[in-house]
């Protein structure tokens, strides 16, 4: 349908035209992304897709949203929140101010996760989330913080099984087939666009999360990722990645130590 080339001629007009730099993509999830993009909006040539990336920015926009990959929800991997409810954040929250990312937060569910687990922790008040996404739109979503109502019976059994102390609807408002969740939690939250594959550091930070986005990235632009977030974690900061992801084999891992063999890991140096 969509052969190597022309995913090329693809990545790097979408770059030079927009400033989107895919390069460091996956080609094979890529290219599996845009040939679906390509079926569904009915092109009949690959020029044909060409021609409307380069001419018509709301295509660009939906392009875009639908080549990253936006697959989330609250409390995902319980036990990875549980372990960060036990031990990560009462050791972090001995600070006077924490700073957390989330890179690559797509709609926010995990964001939100996180600010319960503050709260509860007695910790919101003094930490500032920052959210952060390529896609412009998803984060228009996770500032909203309204979610589709059907969601909540999985997510309530996700913090349920995460260690949570109350109950989950106390957390939102449901209306015609929303959940609407309290703006006492997205206070602390900033939400930003960035580009993992070409912006850099902007602050320094307790605790990175990056779950499920570097599966996506090539060998080159996950080391690129992984350096820039070295770059922006504190010393004895943590560092947490998706279950498929590590940084076994990247050149920083001797500065890091792993915790409880879970995906996250302790800066050292």
């Amino acid at each position: 349908m969509i052969d190597d080339r022309e995913l090329e001629l693809l990545i790097q007009e979408v770059a030079n035209y927009h400033g989107y730099d895919f390069s460091g993509y996956s080609r094979a999830s890529l290219k599996r992304r845009v040939e679906r993009v390509f079926l569904l909006d009915g092109h009949r040539s690959f020029h044909d897709l060409l021609s409307r990336v380069r001419q018509d920015e709301v295509y660009l926009a939906r392009l875009v949203e639908e080549v990253t990959v936006n697959v989330t929800e609250m409390f995902r991997d319980p036990g990875f929140y549980r372990l960060l409810r036990q031990h990560i954040l009462p050791t972090l929250g001995a600070k006077p101010f924490l700073r957390i990312w989330h890179a690559g937060c797509s709609t926010g569910e995990e964001v939100y996760s996180m600010a319960i687990v503050l709260h509860e922790l007695g910790l919101l008040d003094k930490t500032l989330l920052y959210a952060t996404d390529l896609n412009a739109h998803v984060l228009e979503i996770a500032r909203e913080g309204v979610f589709p109502l059907r969601t909540m019976v999985q997510y309530s059994e996700n913090y349920r099984l995460a260690g949570g102390v109350s109950d989950f609807s106390d957390y939102y408002t449901a209306n015609y087939g929303l959940a609407k969740f309290q703006e006492s939690l997205s206070t602390r939250m900033v939400f930003s666009q960035h580009n993992l594959v070409s912006d850099g550091s902007f602050n320094e930070f307790d605790l990175i999360l990056c779950r499920n986005v570097l599966i996506y990235f090539d060998k080159d632009l996950q080391d690129r990722a992984l350096t820039l977030f070295d770059e922006s974690l504190s010393r004895l900061g943590y560092l947490a990645l998706g279950s498929k992801e590590t940084i076994k084999f990247s050149p920083l891992k001797p500065r890091y130590e792993q915790f409880q063999k879970e995906k996250i890991w302790k800066k050292l140096q």
